[in-house]
């Protein structure tokens, strides 16, 4: 677990599974830029058996405020084999947590414990262009913008553009320096 100033990130506990699968596939809050993909529940229970949604190739952490609300999942997956790092991805389960800073601190925690813990030296999220929010998330966190990729995704019926990002190893504050003073003793 790891708690910052706004939220906690931690693992999916077994007795999450049926509630968390309901907060990912409603599309209904979904928002506008999030894919709308529902995967089976049968998949989802398999796949947490197998790994606990964590493994060297992709894992999951739930977002969580610090009055106990879901507010979100954050998630990282091996992209091409020859790229080097990991790709994250992020959503917030309800937009009423949109603006209130959680996912830009669940953003920056998480990288720097990507850092902390894998031999990476690069993280890379993918923003549809358009999602003013999402791409403010990763600036803040101090993510280079690298191009554009023209119609790179499907969405809601849609080609969309996807903007490249990414931070390094040397550009990303060390997990320690993040974690409020009184969880560093």
């Amino acid at each position: 677990m790891i708690t910052g100033k706004k939220v906690i990130l931690r693992t999916v506990n077994p007795e999450e599974l049926d509630y968390l699968y309901r907060l990912i596939t409603d599309i209904n809050k979904k928002g506008p830029y999030w894919h709308l993909n529902i995967p089976p529940l049968n998949k989802f229970r398999d796949e947490y058996r197998e790994t606990g949604f964590w493994s060297r190739d992709e894992g999951r952490m739930l977002i969580l405020s610090h009055d106990g609300d879901y507010v979100g999942e954050i998630l990282y997956f091996k992209g091409l084999d020859y790229q080097s790092g990991y790709e994250v991805g992020y959503e917030l389960f309800d937009e009423k947590h949109g603006g209130k800073g959680y996912m830009t601190e669940a953003l920056m925690l998480f990288c720097a414990y990507m850092f902390a813990v894998w031999p990476i030296n690069r993280i890379q999220v993918n923003v549809m262009s358009g999602n003013t929010a999402s791409i403010r998330v990763v600036e803040k966190c101090g993510f280079t913008y690298e191009g554009t990729m023209r119609q790179a995704t499907f969405h809601n019926g849609v080609y969309h553009d996807l903007n490249l990002y990414s931070i390094l190893r040397d550009e990303c504050p060390s997990l320690d320096s993040l974690l409020p003073e009184n969880s560093q003793s």
